[in-house]
């Protein structure tokens, strides 16, 4: 029997019981299918969760000052060693990778503007902010030095805030808004930045000079966080080990003491999120796996019923000089078949499904080769369970067989 031979039977004997047929291989759609979206969407989240963090600058170090506990008589008090200006111009003056530096201070404040009011989040900055967050201002402009040397009250918005305070962006420009008993003029607009990491709203924001910040808002010398940009991401550890090192020095820290400060490192950020998604992606498609495998057990249930519903076939096949290698390739092939159509029915409702989820702003991405890779285990599926009924098949007795009633 050739293949095309072959082929044409196997279709028969398939298409023969269509309903049975495709009952038969719903566990390797629902298989192939689940392993699909379940990769999709963790690779989906991970690009997201990779682009908010990138979003909110690149090749970034976030330093912040480390809550420390300290005891004094029965009470255990939690202290924070926050940092200077003083350590913010160290950093500007000797670090050899550094592109652009701004301490940050941050408060949340109910503000209120022309045709509105909210609680946001309010941040003092220096001028370099912008460049290493890789923030523009694209309407109206951003403060200078000439702004922080005199404290002046301007502020720039991001574009969720002009909404809020002002009805439309464009009205916000040279606007007035009120934090607390001090009043504000809107001098510029963000870009639009979207959801940060973590799902945060990053254009809930208003943006005033550092120094203004601390005299009027929180009438206070600390910097809760330093932002530093570096020149290039190849030089992202070295950067971190001499910003360590000047930090430090500029704080009295003593050798072997340890740092009272901590450093985030925005790639750093990408690698940890990244392997947990993967970790749980790799988990779920695991879990979704399994249905594989019950589906491979459906195609071996009903392939031997069909070798039972067939025996006189089988038999008559043998007396007309079919080989027992033809009987075991023809119902080998069947399951195969059986397989394969649920593996290419399952990806094709895998694909409906991402589509719909991207369109309701869920995000997938298809993997080409997990493609490839369930189709295969489709046909390997197809082949370890369809062995069996088919090698039992193959060892009918023809006289046996064909008195099988």
């Amino acid at each position: 029997m050739n293949i095309t031979q072959l082929l044409q039977t196997c279709f028969r004997s398939i298409l023969r019981n269509r309903m049975r047929s495709l009952l038969t291989s719903l566990g390797v759609i629902i298989g192939v299918g689940s392993v699909i979206i379940m990769v999709a969407l963790g690779e989906g989240s991970q690009r997201a969760i990779e682009a908010r963090i990138t979003a909110m600058g690149t090749n970034l170090l976030q330093i912040m000052p480390r809550r420390q506990m300290s005891r004094s008589g029965q009470q255990v008090m939690m202290r924070m060693n926050a940092f200077t200006k003083k350590d913010i111009q160290k950093l500007r003056d000797e670090s050899s990778f550094t592109a652009a530096i701004s301490g940050v201070v941050q408060t949340s404040a109910n503000v209120t503007g022309s045709e509105g009011n909210a609680q946001v989040t309010v941040q003092g900055v220096e001028p370099d902010y912008t460049a290493a967050r890789n923030w523009n201002v694209n309407a109206g402009f951003f403060f200078d030095e000439e702004d922080m040397i005199s404290r002046s009250r301007v502020a720039v918005l991001g574009r969720s805030t002009a909404r809020n305070l002002f009805g439309d962006e464009e009205s916000a420009l040279a606007g007035q808004i009120r934090i607390g008993t001090n009043y504000f003029t809107v001098i510029g607009l963000l870009e639009a930045k979207g959801a940060g990491f973590g799902g945060n709203d990053q254009d809930d924001i208003i943006m005033v000079p550092l120094d203004t910040a601390m005299t009027r808002l929180n009438n206070s010398r600390n910097i809760n966080t330093i932002v530093l940009s570096v020149v290039h991401k190849d030089y992202m550890e070295a950067a971190q080990k001499e910003t360590e090192l000047i930090l430090r020095e500029s704080r009295n820290i003593a050798d072997g003491a340890n740092s009272d400060f901590d450093i985030m490192n925005q790639a750093d950020m990408i690698e940890m999120a990244s392997a947990t998604t993967k970790t749980l992606t790799t988990l779920l498609a695991a879990i979704a796996g399994v249905s594989l495998l019950v589906g491979g057990i459906g195609i071996m249930n009903i392939m031997l019923v069909s070798v039972t519903e067939r025996t006189r076939e089988i038999g008559i096949r043998m007396a007309v000089g079919g080989r027992k290698r033809d009987i075991l390739f023809q119902f080998l092939t069947e399951s195969v078949i059986l397989s394969l159509m649920g593996g290419i029915i399952g990806i094709g409702m895998a694909f409906l499904v991402c589509r719909i989820m991207s369109i309701t702003g869920i995000p997938t991405a298809i993997n080409p080769l997990i493609v490839a890779a369930s189709t295969m285990f489709a046909a390997l599926v197809g082949i370890i369970f369809g062995y069996y009924p088919a090698l039992k098949a193959a060892r009918l007795y023809p006289i046996d067989a064909l008195r099988y009633e």
